[in-house]
């Protein structure tokens, strides 16, 4: 992609492979946190520290060693309060449903057009280093965005529908308009 030889494998011995692989962690975690990707979503029931917090909240939970951003804690259409911080979450409630997106590793399960976006986004990182010319790396950041909005909205498609939640307002609203 970027006019010269390709890297076989991070471990190939180039000096090219060593920086690209250096680059690799980062610019995959970075790809994957932009975004609720389906293949990095993850659900857990978390258990609280034996210590708990000194105010605030009665529960300290440490996140799973393969996170990377919080979806969602408690289960759907509760709103819990609670705190992130250094690397735990705080909150009242026990066992704690967590819903996060994972350090994924394994571009095997990567939808094809996640796996154009990682390409390009390494090419983009690469660019300059590879080429010294800004233009190319310009260019490639443009294609890393469009592939990356194009990517975005085809894999939030792939979800199911969204409700509007289980609210007595609204089920009195609809029972009544579409009651037979």
């Amino acid at each position: 992609m970027l006019g010269d030889s390709s890297i076989a494998s991070f471990t190939e011995g180039s000096k090219r492979a060593t920086t690209a692989a250096n680059l690799w962690p980062d610019v995959r975690d970075d790809i994957l946190r932009h975004k609720p990707w389906n293949c990095a979503k993850k659900r857990v029931l978390l258990a609280p520290e034996v210590a708990t917090p000194p105010f605030g909240f009665s529960f300290n939970f440490t996140k799973p060693g393969d996170w990377l951003r919080t979806l969602q804690v408690g289960e759907d259409y509760c709103d819990i309060p609670f705190a992130d911080e250094s690397g735990r979450i705080l909150c009242d409630l026990n066992p704690l449903p967590l819903r996060y997106l994972w350090r994924n590793a394994n571009p095997a399960t990567y939808d094809s057009m996640l796996v154009r976006v990682m390409t390009l986004a390494m090419a983009a990182q690469l660019a300059y280093p590879i080429t010294s010319s800004a233009a190319v790396e310009q260019t490639r950041y443009q294609q890393l965005e469009l592939a990356l909005r194009r990517a975005a909205s085809v894999d939030g498609q792939d979800d199911g529908p969204e409700d509007a939640g289980h609210f007595d307002l609204l089920t009195a609203r609809f029972r009544s308009r579409y009651s037979v």
